[in-house]
């Protein structure tokens, strides 16, 4: 097995893309990594981009046509991927195995999603129907806005099996945006939130669903931006003249999908996300004592929680309480989320995974804001899902070697 490096990270502000359209977003993601380095974009073998809403939000098919028209990359192995919020998670996995194959030595795995007008304006209601086509068709009868209702539904068995309330989960909420306050790529970055107006209902912060406990600061944010990671073997750094020093390893990478449908699996412990966690930490040689920075998957409070258990750095049952002990702060046990997480840092469906990552790499690196950046950083994990806990993509960084 080759290991895997990644030669750089580069991302949009999340937030708004105003009248970028998507052959600029794609061209600005593989130019802006490439001139981070000083290469050309000719210099990359391969490449994979991930986006989820493209069709129905954005009407634009076949992006790996638009990748191939970035001056040096036509005529190379390069793809599209979709599998729903896990999609850019899928991109860097993707370009790991064509790497493995052998069809290069380089790859850059992008993804996008712009969810918003050239005025930055959304329409709700078109993105709670589109984002519920990633659901079974069984389950999506009587819920206006899908996904927000199934995460709903698993946020309350959450708490009634585990004990946790809504102030547990609203910590959450609170100390990512936290974090966002220092991280300028993230979209909150300016929004400062008390437990006290995570918990409050007025203004914005209502219930999403009636007689369910999700609330607005509960939920991920509506996000346009875009990510790109450059990633290489040995060979390949040497190619980009990138010293190997200077890089972080994806020593972990694995992906695990479980039925769509949420009716008759235990949504509280996933199985895919468990045995897909599992597995990338023996790839890495590594355990979760061995992690003290990670990025999750938090599109909604309770998978803040939950997947702080899949990671293994709690319990089952005991994911809120791991964030009301402070052991998920920048300076606790464990720096969960440090760029924000998706309730602050931004939603960018296609663009979530690949950040994930770059952040991870970020962190292990020791270059992102002292107020955020976790002391002695060792090694990273990150988790990325697809749907109701359907697609999980997992992996575990450290430092090159």
């Amino acid at each position: 097995m080759k290991k895997i490096y990644i030669a750089t990270f580069h991302q949009s502000k999340f937030g708004k893309l105003l009248g970028m359209t998507v052959p600029e977003i794609l061209r600005n993601a593989v130019e802006g990594a490439c001139r981070q380095i000083g290469v050309p974009p000719s210099v990359l073998d391969v490449g994979t981009v991930g986006a989820a809403c493209n069709l129905t939000l954005n009407e634009q098919g076949l992006l790996a046509g638009l990748i191939a028209m970035v001056p040096g990359l036509e005529g190379k192995p390069i793809e599209s991927v979709e599998n729903a919020c896990a999609s850019g998670g899928q991109a860097v996995l993707s370009v790991i195995h064509k790497l493995q194959l052998g069809l290069g030595d380089t790859g850059i795995a992008v993804g996008y999603e712009k969810m918003r007008d050239a005025q930055g304006r959304m329409d709700g209601g078109l993105i709670g129907k589109v984002l519920g086509y990633y659901s079974h068709p069984d389950e999506r009868e009587g819920k206006s806005f899908v996904f927000p209702h199934i995460f709903a539904e698993v946020m309350q068995a959450y708490m009634l099996e585990h004990g946790v309330t809504e102030e547990h989960l609203a910590q959450i909420a609170v100390e990512e945006y936290a974090n966002a306050s220092y991280n300028p790529y993230a979209q909150m970055s300016n929004v400062r939130l008390t437990l006290e107006q995570a918990m409050r209902i007025e203004g914005i912060n209502r219930y999403l669903i009636d007689g369910l406990p999700l609330k607005t600061y509960d939920c991920s944010q509506i996000t346009d931006g875009y990510a790109s990671l450059i990633l290489a073997t040995e060979e390949g750094l040497a190619k980009l003249g990138v010293p190997k020093a200077q890089c972080v390893e994806i020593a972990g990478w694995t992906q695990a999908t479980d039925p769509l449908k949420k009716e008759g699996r235990d949504m509280l412990h996933p199985t895919g996300a468990l045995k897909a966690m599992k597995q990338a930490y023996e790839m890495a040689g590594l355990s979760p004592a061995d992690i003290n920075v990670a990025e999750i998957h938090d599109c909604f409070s309770v998978m803040g929680a939950i997947g702080t258990e899949v990671i293994g750095k709690a319990a089952p049952g005991k994911g809120a309480q791991y964030w009301v002990d402070g052991k998920a702060r920048p300076d606790g046990q464990c720096g969960i989320n440090t760029s924000g997480g998706l309730l602050a840092k931004g939603h960018p469906i296609g663009a979530t995974g690949i950040a994930m990552v770059g952040w991870a790499a970020l962190q292990l690196h020791g270059s992102v804001s002292p107020r955020i950046q976790v002391k002695n950083a060792r090694a990273a994990a990150t988790f990325n899902i697809g749907g109701p806990i359907c697609a999980s993509v997992c992996t575990v960084l450290k430092h090159a070697s």
